[in-house]
C-alpha cells in the first residue's frame, strides 16, 4: 500500500513571493507525499516561477479567498494520484517540521476521525514568536458556543469528509474555516495531536486581524446555524462574553507584535 497523499492548497495573489516560497518549502519538507496547488492570478510571474521550481500546479484565482480554497481543493482532489487528506495554507503561514506526519498518523490511526489538529505558533512578519494557541482536546467541545480554538493552518481534513460537506462556504469572508469545522463535526471525531503544527503570521493586512468586528459577526451566524432551535434562542447569553474574550486575545497578540517591533528599532542617534 502506498503512503496516503496530502493535498495542500495555497491561495495567493503573489504579492509576497518571499513569504510564499517559505510556505511552499515548509510543505515540501514534511517528509510525506504531498500535492501542492497554488490558486493565483495566472499572469503573475512570481507565482509561475515558484510553481515551476517546486512542481506545484496553478489554478486561476476566482476572486475571493474561500472561493480560491474551494477551487484548489476541487482541482487537486480530481487529480491522480488520489489524495486522502486536504487543507489550505496562507501564503505567509508555515507548517512546523513533522506537522503532516503527526496529523496524517492521527487520522490513519482513527478511521472515525475526520479532522486532526494541533497547536499554532503566532509569529510576526520577521518570524518572531508572539503567542502559542494551544487549546487541546477540549477545543472541539466548545466549538458551537465558545471561541474557535482549532487553528486552521495546521489542521488536516479527511478528503471524503471535505467532499461530503462541499468544502468551505464561499459566501463568507472571514468565518468560513469555523463554518467548515461546524459542518464536519457531525461526521466524525476531531483529534488533537498535542503539539505545535503550524505558524500563523500576524500582521496588519491579515484579513482576520484587519476586520475583527465583521469576523465576529460571521462567526456568530455560523455557530447559530449549527445550534438546535432552542439553543439558538439562548445564544445571546454567551455571545457577548465570547466577543470580549476574542477581542482581548487579539489585542494581546497585537500588543506583543508592537512591542517586538519597537524593541527592534534602533535607538535615536545610534
Amino acid at each position: 500500500m502506498t503512503d496516503p497523499r496530502v493535498l495542500m492548497v495555497i491561495p495567493t495573489l503573489g504579492r509576497r513571493p518571499e513569504f510564499l516560497e517559505q510556505s511552499i518549502s515548509s510543505i515540501e519538507q514534511q517528509g510525506v507525499p504531498v500535492s501542492i496547488v497554488l490558486v493565483a492570478p495566472l499572469d503573475n510571474p512570481h507565482v509561475q516561477e515558484l510553481a515551476a521550481r517546486h512542481g506545484a500546479q496553478v489554478v486561476a484565482d476566482p476572486g475571493s479567498l474561500p472561493a480560491a480554497v474551494n477551487a484548489g481543493a476541487t482541482y487537486g482532489l480530481g487529480q491522480e494520484p488520489a489524495c486522502s487528506y486536504v487543507n489550505w495554507l496562507g501564503d505567509d503561514d508555515l507548517l512546523e517540521p513533522g506537522s503532516l506526519a503527526r496529523t496524517v498518523a492521527a487520522l490513519e490511526a482513527d478511521r472515525n476521525a475526520v479532522l486532526a489538529f494541533g497547536a499554532c505558533r503566532y509569529i510576526d512578519g520577521n518570524g518572531q514568536e508572539l503567542w502559542i494557541s494551544k487549546a487541546g482536546p477540549w477545543a472541539p467541545r466548545i466549538l458551537k458556543w465558545g471561541p474557535d480554538l482549532i487553528p486552521q493552518p495546521g489542521m488536516l481534513v479527511r478528503a471524503t469528509a471535505w467532499s461530503a460537506v462541499g468544502g468551505v462556504d464561499d459566501s463568507l469572508k472571514f468565518a468560513f474555516d469555523l463554518d467548515l469545522l461546524l459542518k464536519l463535526q457531525p461526521l466524525g471525531r476531531f483529534v488533537d495531536v498535542g503539539e505545535v503544527v503550524s505558524s500563523f503570521r500576524w500582521h496588519a493586512d491579515s484579513l482576520t486581524v484587519g476586520d475583527r468586528t465583521q469576523s465576529l459577526q460571521e462567526s456568530e451566524r455560523a455557530r447559530r446555524r449549527a445550534l438546535s432551535p432552542f439553543a439558538r434562542k439562548c445564544a445571546w447569553m454567551w455571545e457577548g462574553p465570547v466577543r470580549v474574550a476574542t477581542r482581548i486575545a487579539a489585542n494581546e497578540v497585537s500588543r506583543r507584535a508592537r512591542k517586538i517591533s519597537s524593541d527592534r528599532k534602533p535607538a535615536a542617534g545610534s
